[in-house]
């Protein structure tokens, strides 16, 4: 209540939060279902003497984060397209300008097509072409290059690892970019039940020529994207190699991507001065995982492995056994398209869990997507931005979730342990000693936490259903 009084008498002075003699505060910001990003007054610590809820220790540091970001994908760009320039320059600015908005420092691209694609495409359908005469980015032309070249516009310094849904469908055993059928259906993918793959099995060709030209692939699409000023600083080598979907997509087993990592990709990789990661991970099992970190030729190459979906229950026990190794969240779930408070507090308690165990990197998925979300092979997702019809956009409440985060904890910062009996929060100190708590309530109740940092407490009132940031100066 003093503290409440306090800034009455400033507002009444008509001085606002700027008093001469006001104590300094935490930063405060609000989301909830019906409210974005509102900014509190700053919250001054009290006389609190009870137990603290959250104990927060400077020192008692885990994981170094290195960013949080978004993907390109074609129909990303293709949404923002529908806009008008002045609407699409000020999403580019609010999602990458340092500072900004989402703040966004790290991010993902593909290897030709995926699931959120305009079609099917590779950068070389000229089968036999081990040689890659024929390799050209000439379609991302359209879409990839100008969506990446935009945000950059804002971040020069915007870091991008990419990695393939499917190789060229020449290299695959049935011929096609897809590996399950949707024949019989009304949106057939061309796919006959006969040439469909499975988990378990390489549905790449597993021969010297193919292995050999599907390295030479990579290279070439490091080569062409340097060419057009955006350098990828890491790849993976297969996006969710267990899942055999009705998209763009490749099954392989572990001990094939480790063949594969370990004789081809591994050392043309490191000509070009580019890192390899093992990934995506998208089953719980770990000792997927273990077969290419233990392979006498892979494990030598790679730099971290990339988690996404069901992988996430293998992240534990991977980061508990390998605590060194560097993990990245690759895709958060994507949701149904309907963008609901019901799919942002899911979301928080996604982002809760990987980072808890141990990721550096987190990523979203869509950046931009038409009303309703739906893909070229008919799923609908969420997305950070929603384009209407009728040319206007709004931020969803996923976006406000990876923000509350993003805005604030900075590439080089540290996850805190915190102790006490309330556990809905993520912690982090940033390079200057900054301190940033974010908790979260989803409880139908409001509910007041305290805090103790810095030997001093501090009590928020947390509304129903709310995410809450708070920042702490050194």
């Amino acid at each position: 209540m003093k503290n409440k009084m306090f800034f009455l008498v400033c507002l009444a002075a008509g001085i606002g939060f700027s008093c001469k003699d006001a104590p300094s505060g935490a930063e405060f910001v609000v989301t909830t279902e019906n409210s974005y990003w509102e900014a509190q007054p700053p919250l001054l610590p009290d006389d609190g003497e009870l137990t603290p809820d959250v104990v927060i220790d400077p020192a008692d540091t885990r994981q170094t984060i290195e960013g949080f970001g978004t993907c390109f994908n074609e129909l990303g760009w293709t949404s923002l397209g529908l806009l008008e320039s002045e609407a699409r320059e000020a999403i580019l600015k609010e999602l990458f300008s340092p500072g900004a908005g989402a703040n966004f420092t790290l991010c993902r691209m593909p290897v030709a097509a995926n699931d959120f694609a305009l079609d099917w495409y590779s950068y070389n359908e000229t089968e036999g072409d081990f040689e890659m005469q024929n390799f050209s980015i000439d379609n991302d032309r359209q879409t990839l290059i100008p969506f990446i070249r935009s945000a950059q516009q804002y971040n020069p310094d915007l870091r991008i690892w990419a990695s393939p849904w499917s190789p060229p469908s020449w290299m695959k055993h049935n011929k096609h970019y897809a590996s399950r059928s949707t024949a019989g259906q009304a949106l057939d993918n061309g796919l006959s039940k006969d040439r469909e793959g499975r988990e378990g099995t390489d549905m790449f060709i597993r021969e010297e020529a193919y292995l050999r030209a599907y390295a030479l692939y990579f290279s070439k699409f490091i080569e062409a994207y340097r060419a057009e000023g955006i350098e990828i600083f890491a790849v993976m080598p297969q996006n969710e190699f267990n899942s055999a979907q009705i998209f763009p997509s490749c099954c392989w087993t572990a001990d094939g991507l480790a063949d594969f990592v370990g004789n081809y990709l591994g050392p043309a990789m490191q000509d070009a001065g580019v890192e390899v990661m093992f990934g995506t991970m998208e089953r719980p099992n770990e000792q997927l995982v273990d077969t290419i970190l233990t392979h006498p030729t892979a494990r030598q190459y790679i730099r971290g492995v990339g988690f996404q979906w069901a992988g996430k229950e293998a992240l534990p026990g991977i980061h508990a056994r390998y605590p060194d190794l560097r993990l990245y969240q690759t895709e958060q779930e994507c949701g149904n398209g309907r963008n609901d408070w019901k799919g942002a507090e899911y979301s928080w308690n996604l982002m809760k869990h990987y980072l808890h165990n141990g990721v550096s990197g987190y990523l979203y998925w869509n950046t931009s997507l038409r009303q309703g979300g739906v893909s070229r092979w008919g799923w609908a997702q969420n997305s950070l931005v929603v384009v209407a019809d009728d040319g206007t956009f709004a931020y969803t409440p996923e976006y406000f979730v990876i923000k509350h985060v993003s805005h604030y904890v900075l590439p080089g910062a540290k996850r805190l342990q915190t102790g006490g009996n309330f556990d809905n929060i993520l912690a982090f100190v940033n390079p200057d000693g900054q301190i940033v708590l974010i908790a979260g309530n989803d409880e139908d109740k409001e509910r007041v936490i305290s805090i103790r940092i810095h030997g001093k407490t501090y009590s928020p009132l947390l509304r129903p259903h709310s995410l809450n940031t708070l920042v702490f100066q050194p």
